[in-house]
């Protein structure tokens, strides 16, 4: 049993941790004490975020010290809403994945691929004396020099030309003591970052805006098919069309209620690995921007998602009234075209893949379904897998699939290291072993069991097999052939998975909310039995389901059924035929809405210690700390007044703020 308290720590760490994980250059700029020098940072830097707002929330909050206690620290500031609920529909892809060309980002249109220039912000810093004047000249090299004087208490907002340096000097005069010239160079670094992959790396369990869930129930079918065979879990907030199961209605109407993701056919989400790197490069180093495509997708294979197209996990209702496509475009042609439309090099790729193409998610079915006529329908449409038919595709398929991935990447990158491979955790550990098992935060469909001795052979294959063996793929190790082993090898991550195995889906504490406690039961007993009662309230704790909050810290980083159900409750639509549901009441859907919307993924904060694994290897790759600070110089300087000219097309105006 876990007993650490969270919010403790959380609290504690903002208020020690001010200012501790930012560059030293940029701390040291900021002192009283530090002499007196030109300090600048790029605006709103996350290029995905339209407003600057959604990314001041993430300055604010990394001063807790780590991805991971940033995201503690938002979970509690929402009050477990998370913080993603409004910046999703803020953002320069929309949530059917299109580039919004331009963007406009705080009132300023851009092309998000090819940015021409930056925003920042400037200020002189360190030991300015009390009313000093500052005289500033920004010189882009074509034109006059566009010029500027304001008490040295302000800090100038501008616009600085992307791809060449522009020249800044300061003359600061205070009473009768001398000029100082303080001259450097701005030059933005724009990172261009692509995320690649499968539902870990899409960020599937944790949508940007959970589902509402009401105080009445809604009922399922069983596979049995008598019509006692029925059960009764939390019904969608605002749901008006028929709860019971002899009243079916459409599906559109059911939609109208659906949990929002950053992009619903991928479960796309802000809450990702992929996305809390990429946002935790732009909050710590001032001086770059981070241009970031998301395109992994739950669901993605090598050869159905990144090669291929892919069938969809959701289709959102069109305002259109268009019927669900229900496939994906593959992610490797869709990443070429956007490094082809951005007339750039393509810096980083995130990547985490191969967990379906061995049948990971047949390999869950068989140790949650415990039910003889579940078990029986699921192994027939080959639902349920086996770790002997994971084993041969794992030693047989999927190096063939990561050959064929290099060839795809490298011209994409060039230098394979610049591909992240981010491995995936052992979602069945606590305490360092396999979770015990038993209905406990499974119950939210009666066939659902796990198995101890399924789920410890499980544990086993995915800790000494499918691991290590990812590792040598990734790495060319251990056998695995490349064609040039010295510079095929891409950057491999697995730092966070020790971690991970204090935090599996069985995990419990003391300091987890307190409506889990009190109504997700340890023996499986959460839900009412009785179809009557049920109708009416469903959970034995006779609480609202709707005080759920997806978003607070808990003692398990990874998402189980319950948890699957309370956050996404999803009705996949893009399913083989054989599983195609008849209706929303149908038994079909009343398993997968239990398990599609991330059961035995990771949570928000899984992804974020995910994601404070995947940092330092990102920074080392790209170089960031081995870059020198911007040289600063200092000078006496000639008493000279300035005064503003007309701004030229590239710079823009400098605005004291």
């Amino acid at each position: 049993m876990i007993r650490i308290h969270l919010r403790s720590i959380i609290l504690y760490a903002l208020l020690v941790a001010a200012l501790g994980t930012l560059p030293a250059e940029w701390a040291a700029a900021q002192g009283a004490d530090a002499p007196m020098q030109i300090s600048w940072e790029v605006r709103n830097r996350f290029r995905l975020f339209r407003e600057e707002r959604d990314f001041l929330l993430h300055t604010d909050s990394d001063r807790a010290g780590s991805i991971l206690a940033s995201e503690q620290a938002l979970e509690l500031q929402s009050d477990g809403r998370g913080w993603a609920r409004n910046a999703v529909n803020r953002l320069c892809i929309d949530t059917t994945g299109h580039i919004s060309e331009p963007c406009t980002r705080d009132n300023v249109k851009e092309s998000y691929l090819t940015p021409i220039d930056h925003p920042i912000t400037v200020r002189v810093a360190g030991q300015v004396p009390v009313g000093a004047i500052c005289a500033w000249s920004f010189d882009v090299g074509d034109g006059p020099p566009q010029q500027s004087t304001l008490d040295c208490a302000e800090q100038i907002n501008l616009r600085v030309a992307y791809g060449r340096a522009t020249n800044v000097t300061v003359d600061v005069s205070s009473g009768s003591d001398a000029p100082q010239r303080l001259t450097t160079a701005i030059e933005v670094r724009d990172i261009f970052i692509a995320g690649l992959g499968d539902s870990v790396a899409s960020g599937e369990g944790n949508p940007d805006r959970p589902v509402a869930l009401a105080d009445e129930g809604f009922c399922f079918r069983s596979y049995l098919g008598s019509a006692s065979a029925q059960y009764y879990r939390p019904s969608r907030a605002g749901y008006k069309g028929g709860r019971a199961c002899e009243a079916p209605d459409l599906l559109q109407v059911w939609q109208r209620q659906s949990a929002l993701w950053f992009n619903s056919p991928c479960h796309r989400s802000l809450y990702s690995y992929q996305t809390r790197t990429a946002l935790a490069l732009a909050v710590r180093y001032p001086h770059v921007a981070v241009t970031y495509l998301p395109l992994a997708c739950t669901g993605a294979t090598i050869s159905d998602g990144l090669f291929g197209s892919q069938r969809a996990r959701e289709c959102p209702p069109a305002k259109s009234g268009a019927s669900c496509r229900g496939t994906v475009n593959a992610q490797l042609p869709e990443l070429r075209a956007a490094i082809s439309a951005a007339h750039r090099p393509l810096d980083l790729v995130l990547l985490s893949i191969g967990a379906n193409d061995i049948n990971f998610s047949g390999l869950v079915a068989d140790t949650i379904v415990d039910a003889p006529t579940e078990r029986e329908l699921f192994t027939r449409v080959g639902v349920i897998g086996s770790v002997d038919d994971s084993r041969i595709e794992l030693q047989r398929d999927l190096p063939r699939g990561f050959a064929r991935l290099r060839e795809a990447l490298k011209p994409m990158v060039g230098d394979l290291s610049h591909v992240v491979y981010v491995s995936y955790a052992n979602p069945a550990l606590a305490d360092g072993a396999p979770c015990p098992g038993g209905p406990a935060g499974f119950d939210i469909h009666p066939s659902f069991n796990v198995d101890p001795a399924r789920l410890a052979h499980v544990s086993g294959f995915v800790q000494n097999e499918f691991l290590p063996a990812l590792k040598a793929l990734a790495l060319c190790q251990s056998g695995i052939l490349c064609r040039n082993p010295a510079g095929d090898r891409m950057t491999f991550v697995d730092a966070h998975q020790p971690v991970f195995a204090n935090h599996g889906f069985c995990a419990r504490a003391e300091s987890d909310p307190e409506f889990d406690r009190a109504c997700f039961s340890d023996k499986g007993n959460s839900f009412v039995s009785d179809i009557v009662a049920a109708a009416s309230q469903p959970l034995v704790c006779g609480r609202s389901a709707g005080e759920y909050r997806t978003y607070l810290p808990r003692a398990r980083w990874i998402r189980d059924a319950n948890d699957s159900y309370f956050a996404a409750m999803t009705y996949p639509q893009g399913l083989p035929s054989a599983l195609q549901p008849s209706d929303i009441h149908d038994a079909t859907w009343g398993v997968l809405s239990a398990v599609y919307g991330g059961a035995v993924h990771p949570s928000a904060e899984g992804h974020a210690a995910m994601a404070d694994a995947a940092l330092p290897a990102v920074t080392s790759v790209l170089r960031l700390d081995a870059a020198p600070p911007p040289e600063v110089t200092s000078e006496p300087a000639s008493p000279m007044s300035a005064a503003p000219v007309p701004a030229s097309p590239v710079v823009g105006t400098p605005n004291a703020q």
